[in-house]
């Protein structure tokens, strides 16, 4: 094994440990989360982590079947995320009472 190999080696093992301490605070957050929106943010995350986990495998096996796969995790992560923020931003929306009541509120203040 030359040196470079090992230091690929050593530099893909500190990669897979990152990758698997992210996901395991990701999991607290996740358990923790007292919001809705946080939960979407730890999905959008944790397919980030899928991705990234998946190109470190396709660097240690030096093998690029997973790039496909990866591409359409990236398209599938960031189609979900916007389909949640859009149901979170409905959700959130304020009523049609709600903003006569603020804007009462703002003419007698």
């Amino acid at each position: 094994m030359t040196v470079f190999e090992w230091i690929d080696r050593v530099l893909l093992t500190a990669a897979v440990v990152m990758i698997l301490l992210a996901g395991a605070l990701l999991l607290v957050r996740l358990w923790l989360g007292p919001s809705m929106l946080d939960r979407a943010i730890c999905l959008d995350v944790t397919a980030a982590l899928i991705i990234a986990g998946l190109g470190a495998q396709a660097a240690f096996s030096r093998d690029p079947f997973y790039f496909p796969i990866m591409l359409v995790l990236a398209f599938l992560g960031f189609t979900g995320s916007v389909a949640i923020a859009r149901f979170i931003a409905v959700r959130d929306r304020p009523t049609a009472a709600g903003r006569e009541a603020t804007v009462e509120e703002d003419r007698s203040a």
